[in-house]
């Protein structure tokens, strides 16, 4: 197998030297062969001096690289990868590289996506789905995306997470937290609380909070996204939540959770970036960490939909 770059296998180049050594025009042989007459004369130049040997490929690796990454940093990135799941942009703003490095060092590495991951063990459980069909509202406030992630409760003292399936002191009747997430669809800023339940007026007293936020960075709802729960779908309470908003409702396809994808992401991210982010002591120490989370997601974590940037970089500056 040739050179990556190589024009001529190396058969090729023999008959190249061949016919030139009958005495015929370097730039003949090199024309009917479909090469430049510079390439021509650095393989005839090679075979004059080393014979066969000269024909063989060679690295195209430069002596030196002054500007490579050191093999510390490059470590460290995969290091890090491995152990926190950080992605390209999040390991660049950790060790001073630049985003696209930061992606070459995982693809060399022969790392797997982290969508293609476990996110508590880092095994591949997910074939690709990856699509070009995408879609992007060109205003804040366009479309806001909602949805709600059940959480199991953590027990006081901490879960298996914090010691082991096989040590875990087993409680029942612990419950579940529902973590209720709103996500505008252009600039991907979000808003999430922690709520006992997923009834319809707790799904309409989060709509309120939710624009309450939005409208304190100058974002006013217009359409909002839900799948098709009934506290959705035949709430009165969120109706009216809705339309104190004058804000338009958008039900996804039944079955077809997709459809309301970004909040879908942005729950995995949620959960990868706090929920299973480190094992909590107590369920209340779980849910005061969210806020803080929330903070770094929306005004310092780079995210790829913001080409490396936090979600409030993508809001058009208000008078």
């Amino acid at each position: 197998m040739s050179h990556r770059n190589a024009v001529l296998t190396i058969r090729g180049r023999q008959i190249l030297c061949e016919r030139i050594a009958a005495g015929r025009p370097v730039s003949h042989v090199a024309k009917e062969m479909g090469i430049s007459r510079t390439c021509a004369h650095r393989w005839w130049g090679r075979y004059r001096r080393q014979g066969p040997a000269g024909l063989e490929d060679r690295s195209s690796r430069p002596k030196s690289m002054p500007t490579a990454t050191p093999v510390e940093i490059a470590t460290a990135v995969v290091a890090a990868r491995i152990a926190d799941r950080d992605n390209a942009f999040e390991l660049a703003a950790r060790f001073g590289v630049s985003p696209s490095t930061a992606g070459r060092i995982i693809r060399r590495a022969g790392l797997p996506r982290l969508a293609d991951i476990d996110r508590v063990t880092g095994e591949v459980i997910r074939a690709s789905r990856a699509t070009d069909h995408r879609y992007e509202r060109e205003r804040a406030g366009d479309l806001v995306h909602v949805d709600v992630k059940k959480l199991g409760r953590i027990p006081d003292g901490g879960g298996w997470r914090a010691h082991g399936r096989s040590e875990q002191v087993r409680k029942r009747g612990i419950g579940f937290d529902y973590v209720h997430v709103a996500v505008d669809d252009h600039t991907r800023l979000a808003f999430a609380q922690v709520l006992p339940d997923e009834q319809a007026t707790t799904c309409a007293t989060f709509m309120a909070d939710a624009a309450a936020f939005f409208a304190s960075h100058g974002v006013r709802i217009r359409q909002v996204m839900t799948d098709n729960a009934l506290a959705y779908r035949r709430s009165r309470a969120f109706r009216n939540a809705l339309a104190a908003l004058t804000a338009t409702h958008v039900l996804i396809r039944p079955r077809s959770p997709w459809q309301n994808g970004k909040a879908e992401r942005f729950n995995r991210t949620l959960a990868d970036g706090w929920a299973y982010r480190r094992p909590y002591a107590s369920n209340d120490d779980r849910t005061a960490a969210l806020d803080a989370w929330l903070e770094h997601y929306n005004y310092a974590r780079p995210h790829t939909a913001a080409h490396g940037r936090p979600p409030i970089s993508r809001l058009a500056p208000t008078s």
